[in-house]
């Protein structure tokens, strides 16, 4: 990684920032007597001096549309002896840029390239590679972690180098997630996010989460060596506001839209990620011969869905399938006829948490788009009723009228509401009184029961809540647990690997029975990367195969030093430690403990050997 110093330019470096910028405003470089007249100018030399030959020329034809020109493409007036500070400010307030690449060829050429021609074009970069391992030491990585996090912030545009494997890795959708949150923060949604495909065709099937940040977004398309100059000739002309980024051609797809299409199981040989491994509130598709039914809970779901009026709540910790599970549902769900509709609310900007009205409206809007049908929602809303009145009437009217088809939303991260208070008893108890409204057995009961939920959460409800207006109270409740010895070995079989008990045991007292982290290491292992050993004893380590994975928690560690606080007293300790309940019920949603009781353990021996060393010394 490499931050571009803004120190004092040379004349051959001022000539080339100006030749630059001027092609990129104008289309044209300057002339060879322009670039005369510019250097003698730099230099502080008379017109006489500069072209003795003709200096009355020189200095009221060339030297006076020259100073236009710049002023121009500057944005300020400049002339003959103001040239050196109008540069200097040009350059300070060139835009910074965030590059972020996979360490693996061809990306990080490319990356290397990019940063090359923006700074030379005088735009202050930083470029960081994700990483499949390391081999820095703890202190350096957590350095590095936080310089990301200065430079993310300082930065106002995002260049993203997407390759089909930075796609998986966790540590591009923290940084997008973050992105996101900068940008909602901001009065001129900045940074600017510029994805670049590299050798990723569109038809690349892609995290749920990736398609959520870079929906609507235009982007760039890298396949061969030949393509470098046209990608950094448009990456420099977006800095330079010249022209818009690429019309956006990525419309992205909705969670049941793109399981729908992968229907047909597949197995290779030798064993690949057909399903991609499930980054953070990812899904794997349904096709993939590596997804691990959870017995007896998807049947159980399968019928509940097409009964009348369903509610389903799903709860378990980040990375444990909760969103697979909630997408197979909707898929059944379809194949018998039902509307379904997935809506995530990590992807809402963080002004639709503002007030409820804000809220509704939004989750009015998101159905209707997804639905396709006409944006009516203004119509509806009133100052004379309430925002749950105008919602409750916009669905019977519009959502729940509009088909005799039973509708299903699938509400998935809605631990996001627990954040806000004020609206969190009200939102929930409107989902409550639909849900009760389909079994008062009148006529609006009849349209109600065309509306069934599934709620998909990470943790326990810890705003307190009304205990006959709550919905995590009703309905079907699923608790995912973890894979069970038995569904370890079958998923290393369908790898290729003939592993006997004490191998998958081996496996298991690392990671526990983790679906992310188990399927992670089966292919790796399943590929020849390396060796059960081998990944037992770089796990707990950066230069391991769950470096990304463990980097992304130490990052959103050190984001909240009250989780890290707590999370390092459990740790340390012999005995289950009792925390307050709401660190307690955070640090069980990101995955990090396992809650016994009232009391807490770190939830695996990874974690364990991993974020012990490293809490104590940075916290």
């Amino acid at each position: 990684m490499n931050f571009i110093d803004e120190g004092e330019m040379d004349y051959k470096d001022a000539l080339n920032f100006i030749d630059r910028l001027t092609y990129l405003k104008t289309g044209k470089h300057l002339n060879d007597l322009e670039r005369q007249v510019f250097v003698g100018s730099w230099q502080g030399r008379s017109y006489k001096e500069i072209y003795p030959q003709n200096p009355e020329y020189v200095e009221k034809y060339v030297g006076y549309k020259l100073w236009q020109k710049l002023s121009q493409v500057l944005g300020e007036k400049v002339s003959k002896k103001k040239i050196q500070g109008a540069i200097a400010r040009a350059k300070t307030q060139q835009p910074q840029v965030f590059l972020s690449y996979r360490n693996q060829e061809p990306d990080e050429s490319l990356a290397i390239q990019l940063e090359e021609a923006i700074a030379q074009a005088g735009y202050p970069a930083f470029r960081t590679g994700v990483e499949k391992g390391s081999s820095h030491s703890s202190a350096v990585a957590e350095n590095e972690l936080a310089q990301i996090d200065h430079q993310l912030a300082q930065c106002e545009y995002f260049i993203l180098l997407l390759s089909p494997q930075a796609a998986l890795s966790e540590m591009v959708i923290e940084a997008l997630r973050r992105v996101q949150e900068l940008r909602d923060e901001s009065h001129n949604a900045k940074p600017v996010i510029l994805p670049i495909r590299v050798n990723c065709p569109p038809c690349t099937p892609l995290n749920h989460d990736l398609r959520s940040y870079l929906q609507g977004i235009g982007y760039q398309e890298w396949n061969t060596p030949a393509d470098t100059p046209t990608v950094i000739q448009a990456v420099l002309q977006r800095l330079s506001r010249s022209e818009d980024w690429e019309t956006p051609v990525w419309e992205g797809n909705d969670v049941a839209e793109e399981i729908s299409s992968y229907q047909t199981p597949i197995n290779p040989l030798p064993p690949l990620p057909v399903a991609e491994p499930e980054l953070p509130k990812g899904q794997v598709r349904l096709a993939s011969a590596f997804y691990v039914e959870r017995v007896p809970d998807e049947t159980q779901c399968y019928q509940e869905i097409l009964k009348p009026g369903t509610l389903i709540r799903i709860k378990a910790p980040r990375q444990m399938g909760k969103t697979s599970l909630m997408a197979r549902i909707l898929y059944q769900a379809r194949e018998q006829g039902c509307r379904t509709v997935p809506l995530s609310f990590q992807h809402a900007d963080k002004s639709v948490f503002t007030n409820l009205n804000q809220l509704l409206q939004w989750l009015c809007a998101k159905i209707t788009r997804k639905l396709r049908l006409p944006h009516q929602v203004e119509a509806y809303w009133t100052d004379t009723f309430g925002s749950k009145d105008n919602c409750t009437a916009y669905f019977e009217d519009v959502l729940l009228s509009e088909t005799d088809a039973p509708l299903v939303l699938g509400l998935d991260e809605v631990d996001r509401v627990f954040q806000h208070p004020k609206i969190t008893d009200d939102f929930f108890a409107l989902l409550r009184a639909w849900y009760e409204e389909a079994g008062y057995g009148d006529s609006d009961s009849d349209l109600w029961a065309k509306l069934r939920l599934v709620v998909v959460h990470s943790t326990e409800v810890y705003i307190p809540l009304d205990i006959n207006q709550s919905p995590f109270n009703v309905g079907l409740p699923i608790e995912l647990s973890e894979f069970s010895r038995e569904q370890v070995t079958d998923l290393a079989q369908r790898h290729g690997l003939n592993w006997q008990t004490h191998q998958v045991e081996q496996l298991m007292t690392m990671v526990g029975g983790h679906p992310y982290l188990v399927r992670v290491a089966l292919y790796y292992i399943a590929r020849g990367e390396l060796t059960l050993e081998q990944l037992v004893e770089i796990a707990p380590t950066e230069a391991g195969i769950y470096g990304d994975h463990l980097r992304r928690h130490l990052w959103n560690l050190q984001q909240h030093p009250e989780l890290a606080t707590a999370f390092a007293q459990v740790l340390v300790a012999e005995e289950p430690v009792e925390l307050e309940s709401v660190l307690a019920f955070k640090l069980h949603s990101m995955g990090l403990v396992q809650l016994r009781g009232n009391a807490t353990v770190p939830r695996f021996e990874l974690y364990r050997q991993y974020f012990r060393d490293r809490l104590q010394n940075v916290f």
